[in-house]
């Protein structure tokens, strides 16, 4: 069930609907200053893409971007893609550091 968001063109307020089915959307008043002038905006949305993909999509010749390290699963990726393209076995020691890494389970990561 989607949200969708609206702006009133009456008010210019915003405002957040569930709209389980299309039929609802007809005759949305804006809760705000009731008017019926409501157009549908275009909301923020985020496409999953898994680790195969990111890792053969990386260009390891370049050095990423700031933007690159806001995503917690980008830790240690360049590492594990430029040991992959050198032949070298991560074992799972590696990737459990790595994956602790991620999810901020710092704690014992260098005593390991």
């Amino acid at each position: 069930m989607p949200l969708y968001e609206y702006a009133c063109g009456s008010c210019g307020r915003k405002s957040t609907r569930l709209v389980r089915k299309p039929e609802e959307e007809t005759g949305l008043r804006c809760r705000h200053c009731g008017a019926d002038q409501l157009r549908r905006l275009l909301s923020r949305f985020a496409v999953h893409r898994p680790e195969a993909d990111r890792l053969k999509d990386l260009d390891t010749s370049k050095q990423p971007d700031e933007s690159f390290y806001l995503d917690d699963r980008n830790i240690g990726l360049r590492a594990k893609k430029r040991m992959q393209e050198l032949g070298v076995d991560l074992g799972d020691s590696l990737n459990e550091k790595i994956e602790k890494a991620r999810t901020s389970k710092l704690d014992g990561l260098l005593q390991d």
